[in-house]
């Protein structure tokens, strides 16, 4: 958890980060438009795809049309790779006012925001980025359950990220079934752990992506799922030079949120370019995900490493050796007072309206 009282002000001059920006969504004059100063925050270094694509594609997006009017203008600050949080502290950043802006890793926060999980509960049914993040952004306007929960963070829901077309999995060692993955040891982040628990012998050990490639690498795990674009990013392939293609799946693991206190305060106009532009960046990133994909995937063969494909029999066996986590996730939900279930059901039903044919479909075990 970040410490605020370990945040000094040399520290904010050090970075340059203007300490007028920390008022956060103060507006003050300028010449034709007023200025807003606003810090856009990740925990994730600027390399990191989502990271790139928010400097590159959603700010300038931003900037673009607010000078459609010319009423307003974002003084933008931003800060990444740890200069202000680390990947698992946006959530409490934002909360507390350190940042104004940012990309929520939500896999880290399963208590706190726990229906962000519906698609990384879902494994084994849909390997595009596109379709999940239409789907999960659909459900979160349709249910009120993932901005009550957001704001329970101090924050408002803008929009869902999918990063990643489909988790695979990368090991040190030859994967050739599911038999070798017994006494591993493989690293994870948040639900997807528990895709393991039908494995007969396979250990799941949670971590971050920037943190694999050192897990892998001095032996404090096997393996790890990601997906091939980081691991040509994070050169995974350098520390494990096999791929067991599996298609788990692709999983929403960042939303665009701003600090609620922050939000209040900015004009209409504002407001709404930013909700559009989240929409925009949304479809933005999971295109590139899925665009990447294959030449990531080219790039990681390039740099050494080798592919071998799950029989479609063999994945059918380990998403029936699964425990319903589907199931376990809505009803947990539902006890709660929340409609995890009816969530559950309408997130499957918007998957196969998109052409997607589950391997096994939790929903209907409900």
């Amino acid at each position: 958890m970040f410490d605020i009282k370990k945040f000094s002000r040399r520290s904010l001059l050090a970075m340059g980060v203007s300490l007028t920006a920390l008022t956060g969504g103060n507006i003050v004059s300028a010449n034709a438009a007023e200025t807003i100063n606003m810090i856009a925050i990740d925990g994730y270094p600027a390399r990191a795809m989502w990271v790139k694509e928010f400097s590159g594609f959603f700010i300038p997006r931003v900037n673009e049309l607010l000078k459609a009017s010319d009423k307003y203008a974002i003084n933008w600050q931003e800060a990444y790779g740890g200069q202000i949080v680390k990947p698992r502290g946006v959530l409490e950043g934002i909360k507390l006012g350190l940042g104004d802006i940012g990309i929520v890793t939500t896999i880290f926060h399963n208590s706190k925001l726990p229906s962000q999980g519906i698609s990384a509960v879902t494994p084994f049914i849909a390997p595009d980025a596109r379709v999940v993040a239409k789907a999960v952004d659909e459900i979160a306007k349709e249910f009120p359950q993932m901005t009550k929960e957001l704001n329970a963070e101090n924050q408002v829901y803008l929009a869902t990220g999918v990063v990643l077309d489909t988790y695979q999995l990368f090991s040190k060692t030859p994967i050739n079934s599911l038999d070798d993955l017994k006494g591993k040891k493989v690293a994870g982040a948040g639900y997807n752990l528990r895709y393991l628990e039908g494995i007969e012998g396979a250990a799941g050990v949670r971590g971050g992506l920037p943190n694999f490639y050192n897990m892998v690498q001095t032996g404090v795990v096997d393996a790890a799922m990601l997906w091939p674009e980081a691991a040509k990013t994070f050169k995974i392939a350098e520390v494990a030079p096999y791929m067991l293609k599996v298609d788990l799946g692709a999983v929403n693991s960042k939303t665009v949120t701003v600090n609620k206190d922050v939000w209040d305060k900015l004009p209409d106009e504002v407001k709404d370019v930013l909700k559009q532009v989240a929409v925009e960046y949304r479809d933005h990133v999971a295109g590139i995900a899925m665009d990447r994909a294959k030449s990531s995937l080219d790039a990681y063969k390039a740099g050494g490493g080798k592919v071998v494909e799950l029989s479609a029999e063999a994945r059918a066996a380990w998403a029936k050796s699964m425990p319903n986590i589907a199931k376990d996730w809505a009803l947990k939900l539902d006890k709660a007072g929340a409609p995890g279930s009816d969530m559950l059901k309408a997130y499957s039903a918007k998957l196969k309206a998109a052409g997607m044919t589950p391997v096994r479909d939790w929903a209907s075990e409900l």
